[in-house]
């Protein structure tokens, strides 16, 4: 198996193999499934300024012709952007994508998955998957709950997708033993939606709270991750009472054309894009970023303290 390290990323190891400044992993299926070019594009390169401009290194992970790479060099990404049919890659996938020199975009499970093994401990994402509507009829759950359960990563989100049940995914995650700290509020947020119906499992106001509890878990030696769950901005949002029935109309569009596995939440994210005129990108683009934010400051402070 081959490992690449983009240029930054590799002028930060150390022959510890550890790394001499903080670091913050980006997945990749954001890039091809989730926004057109060149939109994906320019959105994956602000994203990582961000990082940046918080004294942190960016380290977008994806396989590209079977290696796995750790953070990407500008000509890599403009590559990934544009390539088509390129793999979503969970956890089955992985394996199947690197031994046969496939080019996969990694998922949240996925990302964990590198990003534990090369000793990344903090990763910023949109939302995560879940428990998906109608699942007590197609057992249609995500591999992002049972990973964050399995691996040592602390995932900053936006909560889990609105076009999921979130009740019945916090279920999953409290039986897996799944710690999720929502920020600043007694609710958990829904993605597009600041806030839902769902109580905060465990509430953070600060950045040393949840710093506390990744290095707490370690001194334990307690397996899995910890979500933390970042409400998009208020400005930024899209309310509950406006997404929700355009969700149950593209859920059930989806179902008329027997959409399932993979390609529902690609499908659903694409429609709601349409119904919405757009406003669900742009609500998309402002969570991603604002995740990556507090998610450098997470890694920044967890180097300081580690």
């Amino acid at each position: 198996m081959k490992i690449v390290y983009n240029s930054e990323v590799n002028q930060a190891r150390n022959k510890m193999g550890g790394y001499s400044k903080p670091i913050v992993a980006l997945e990749s299926t954001i890039i091809t499934h989730g926004m057109p070019y060149p939109k994906n594009i320019q959105v994956a390169r602000e994203v990582e300024e961000i990082v940046r401009k918080n004294g942190v290194i960016p380290a977008t992970i994806a396989i590209l012709d079977g290696s796995i790479h750790i953070g990407l060099e500008d000509a890599e990404l403009k590559k990934l952007a544009q390539t088509k049919d390129v793999v979503k890659v969970s956890r089955a996938d992985i394996a199947f994508t690197v031994a046969n020199g496939k080019t996969g975009a990694t998922t949240v499970a996925a990302t964990m998955i590198v990003a534990k093994s090369v000793g990344i401990q903090v990763f910023a994402t949109g939302g995560i998957g879940g428990v998906h509507r109608g699942s007590e009829l197609n057992f249609d759950i995500s591999a992002d709950l049972r990973e964050l359960a399995l691996t040592d990563v602390t995932v900053v989100a936006a909560g889990p997708k609105a076009i999921l049940d979130i009740p019945k995914t916090m279920e999953v995650l409290e039986t897996n033993g799944v710690p999720v700290l929502v920020y600043g509020q007694n609710f958990m947020p829904a993605f597009w939606s600041s806030t839902s119906n769902v109580p905060a499992p465990l509430r953070v106001n600060s950045v040393d709270e949840i710093v506390a509890s990744m290095l707490a878990r370690k001194a334990l030696g307690l397996d899995g991750g910890q979500l933390v769950a970042n409400p998009v901005p208020l400005d930024d949002q899209i309310s509950a009472n406006v997404i929700e029935p355009l969700i149950e109309e593209a859920l059930i569009e989806a179902k008329k054309l027997m959409i399932n596995a993979k390609a529902v939440t690609p499908f659903l994210l694409n429609r709601i894009f349409e119904l919405t005129e757009g406003k669900s990108l742009t609500t998309n683009i402002a969570l991603v970023k604002n995740n990556a934010r507090l998610a450098s400051e997470i890694s920044k402070t967890f180097f300081i303290r580690n």
